[in-house]
């Protein structure tokens, strides 16, 4: 009784912090009311249902293969470019890697730099950054722009002077000792500042915290796992699948007080309904990426979360992979869509494309599990979701033996398992169009090797303990597809092979146009049945979000290029060298040996490098913003 006293205590407290701002007009209905305007492009994923749909149509599947080059800019930073530019009236946003450089760029006069901010950084951070030192955009909210700076530090800036208003460490340390790091984007939700922590290879204990959007001051923190008072998880109120969690259920499935060191950090997206007023994300993978030493499911990792944006209190979660055995974070976006009729009966749904390679239509409000079926036919780890709600084994994935890494246990390379770590679809976002009801999905199509490896924890030190190895689908010679995707019927649509990942977030417009973006560097657009249009090649690889916007009367398409993230850490990151993959080898795999000097580099960075090599035959480092446009 002491305990749940306690727990109650906690979570009203957490309503308390953020009741301060009650009587002030929340900075949600601004960005809602802007984010209607076509015009502009507000926040990272266009809307807070994070769809991706631009209501702009000067641009059709008639005259988009006449788009061409308008004008572009660097923004002299060589890494992985994620993210997009935020525009707002007559000013574009843009963001750049570490040292996460904005720049505000006036539209009215050739791009001229109206402000510049560099923060300074301790330059130990780019160590502990897993995959490439990419930063996923900057939050635009109440005259502010909101940075998520590698090191961990919230930087809320003046949009007219870049200057800065608050700052506020998100982290522990800001120099990297704790493993802690800064990817995702913020989102700005009524009064507050949404934003979790990257850092899972490291034994980082992930978290939501919410800013006040006004001074920076925090409101809430939620972490993914730990007692209930720190989960903000209720035991009787809190579901799963329908049922209440019960107590402590971010500790009760770990060895011990292994959830200290747990991950499930949260460097994906964020979504927002505004109406049940509850935040959406994913959690990330368990620490270590060995299972064999942290039995049980690891709640609430690979989860996920519906919480009250006031409080942070968890309405329902839902556990996708409970002990996860291949690095398959579920972080990855939720697409918000009202009104889909699923096996008969009308919801308002969440879609969300696992890493897992199952992708899953949930009713928001309830959490009710309603669609889980495979979006690549590759995926083998696994041969169904279990949809019986009276089973044992309801919403659990059936594992199949042959590619458990548990089963088959410490020092054996498991073979063949699709997808590999990297997913089905990593963070790259997906769209959706109202008017075809689709889902546009750039996805990757790559199998691997993996082999867990006892590991010890030390705060700042990589904490991983498995070798990885990749490749494309036995038979196969492409490691990415396009596809169009049915989130009622669980079905691909139709699917357009590429000979790499396809790692850009896609575009969908009411010109009946589709954009998205290839490593080699292309920027496409296809029709609704996937018809390529146009393509043009940029600079370096895309790995950045297709963006539309209208300015002087004209409608432009807008990306980053610039190599690098997970898929492109060979390119970005040097391994491709011998000397440099081994050097990586030295600091991750706590003196475990890797073989020759082949083995050495194709299992470097987490077994991207050898499976992506191919791509320095196509493209190199770069950091450009191209802007697209109809002829004059």
């Amino acid at each position: 009784m002491r305990v749940l006293a306690k727990t109650a205590y906690l979570l009203t407290t957490a309503a308390l912090m953020s009741f301060g701002a009650v009587h002030m007009t929340s900075a949600n209905e601004e960005l809602m009311k802007m984010a209607e305007n076509p015009k502009d492009w507000v926040m990272q994923t266009g809307d807070y249902a994070n769809t991706r749909f631009s209501k702009l149509n000067q641009i059709t599947k008639d005259n988009v293969k006449n788009l061409q080059v308008k004008w572009s800019f660097s923004t002299g930073v060589l890494r992985g470019h994620e993210g997009g530019p935020l525009i707002i009236g007559d000013v574009m946003y843009v963001h750049a890697p570490f040292p996460n450089t904005v720049y505000a760029l006036d539209l009215n006069n050739d791009g001229k730099i109206l402000w510049k901010y560099e923060p300074k950084q301790d330059p130990n951070v780019i160590g502990i950054m897993c995959c490439d030192t990419v930063n996923r955009g900057v939050a635009y909210g109440d005259g502010k722009i909101i940075l998520n700076q590698a090191d961990t530090t919230v930087v809320a800036l003046d949009a007219k002077t870049g200057k800065v208003v608050w700052s506020v460490k998100n982290g522990e340390q800001t120099d990297g000792g704790k493993g802690e790091s800064g990817t995702s984007a913020p989102v700005v939700v009524k009064d507050k500042v949404l934003v979790g922590v990257s850092g899972a290879e490291f034994g980082v204990r992930g978290w939501l915290a919410a800013y006040n959007l006004a001074d920076g001051k925090l409101a809430w923190k939620a972490y993914s796992e730990g007692p209930d008072a720190d989960t903000l998880i209720d035991p009787e109120k809190t579901t799963h699948l329908g049922k209440p969690v019960g107590k402590d259920s971010g500790t009760n499935t770990w060895e011990g007080e292994q959830w200290k060191t747990g991950g499930g950090t949260t460097w994906g997206w964020y979504s927002y309904d505004p109406k049940l007023n509850l935040v959406y994300y994913g959690t990330g993978n368990p620490s270590t990426w060995n299972p064999v030493q942290r039995p049980g499911d690891n709640r609430w990792s690979m989860t996920i979360m519906a919480r009250d944006a006031d409080t942070g209190v968890a309405k329902w979660l839902y556990q996708m992979t409970p002990h996860d055995e291949w690095d398959f974070d579920g972080v990855n976006e939720m697409i918000l869509v009202d009104g889909m009729e699923v096996n008969g009966a009308k919801h308002d749904v969440l879609v969300h494309f696992d890493r897992n390679g199952f992708a899953y239509t949930m009713d928001r409000a309830s959490g009710e599990l309603l669609v889980a079926k495979k979006y690549d036919p590759a995926v083998n780890w696994a041969t169904e979701v279990n949809m019986d709600p009276s089973s044992d084994q309801y919403g659990r994935p059936q594992v199949v033996a042959k590619y458990s890494t548990q089963a088959n246990g410490e020092d054996t390379n498991s073979t063949g398992i699709c997808p590999a770590a990297l997913g089905t679809k990593d963070q790259q976002p997906a769209a959706y169009s109202p008017k075809t009801g689709l889902f546009y999905v750039p996805t990757n199509h790559v199998c691997m090797d993996y082999e867990p490896y006892k590991v010890s924890y030390t705060a700042g030190q990589p904490y991983v303990g498995a070798t990885v190895s990749m490749y494309p689908p036995p038979g196969e010679d492409h490691m990415g597809n396009f596809i169009a995707w049915d989130a009622a019927k669980g079905e691909i649509v139709w699917s357009k092979p590429e000979k790499f990942s396809v790692w850009s977030g896609a575009l969908a417009t009411d010109g009946d146009v589709v954009f998205y973006g290839t490593l080699e560097g292309y920027i496409k657009a296809v029709d609704h049945d996937g018809n390529e249009l146009y393509k043009f090649k940029t600079p370096s690889g895309i790995i950045g979000n297709i963006t539309a916007y209208e300015h002087g009367g004209k409608q432009y398409i807008a990306v980053l290029s610039g190599v690098g993230g997970w898929a492109g850490i060979g390119l970005a990151g040097g391994l491709l060298s011998p000397e440099n993959a081994a050097a990586w080898h030295g600091a991750v795999d706590q003196g475990r040996e890797q073989g020759d000097e082949t083995a050495v580099v194709g299992t470097a960075g987490l077994g991207a490098v050898g499976g992506y090599a191919a791509l320095a035959d196509y493209t190199t480092l770069g950091g450009q913003l191209t802007v697209f446009g109809l002829p004059d």
